[in-house]
């Protein structure tokens, strides 16, 4: 398994929250703590942006990409609509998670809950070559359920 290092900072409003840290051996997340000076209430069909009191230096060439955690989706229906969130390596600012709550009921987000994970990811960057016309394949321009169920 490869292995990269992350600086990161703690910000004060997040003292005494613990780092982001794996759940288990093989796991490809970490879960990302709610850094809330006191509870945050998300309404159904309402959005909230949620500090996690962290910042970052990701090495050049990955990003980090913030993560829904799927208990929080299926049980009160708590999503983060731009999943996945993407952190590019020169972003210095807070990770602060947008979460919804397309639920039946008011969700609270606790201090400490953990309300998100992130990944880390190796970056490809592209070089366009315009062309005229794409080399031909089997399937073409066929879309939207052209492959079947």
């Amino acid at each position: 398994m490869q292995r990269i290092q992350v600086v990161l900072k703690q910000l004060p409003h997040a003292a005494g929250l613990p780092l982001p840290a794996y759940q288990s051996a093989h796991a490809a997340g970490m879960d990302l703590p709610a850094a809330v000076d006191e509870p945050v209430t998300i309404a159904p069909g309402a959005r909230a942006l949620i500090p996690t009191g962290l910042t970052l230096a990701i090495p050049e060439g990955y990003e980090a990409q913030i993560r829904p955690r799927s208990g929080l989706a299926l049980k009160h229906g708590i999503i983060l609509p731009n999943s996945p969130g993407t952190i590019d390596a020169d972003y210095r600012g807070e990770l602060k998670i947008i979460v919804a709550n397309i639920g039946d009921e008011p969700f609270v987000v606790q201090r400490g809950e953990r309300i998100a994970q992130i990944v880390f990811a190796p970056v490809v960057q592209t070089q366009w070559q315009q062309r005229d016309e794409l080399p031909d394949t089997e399937r073409g321009a066929g879309g939207f359920g052209s492959t079947g169920r």
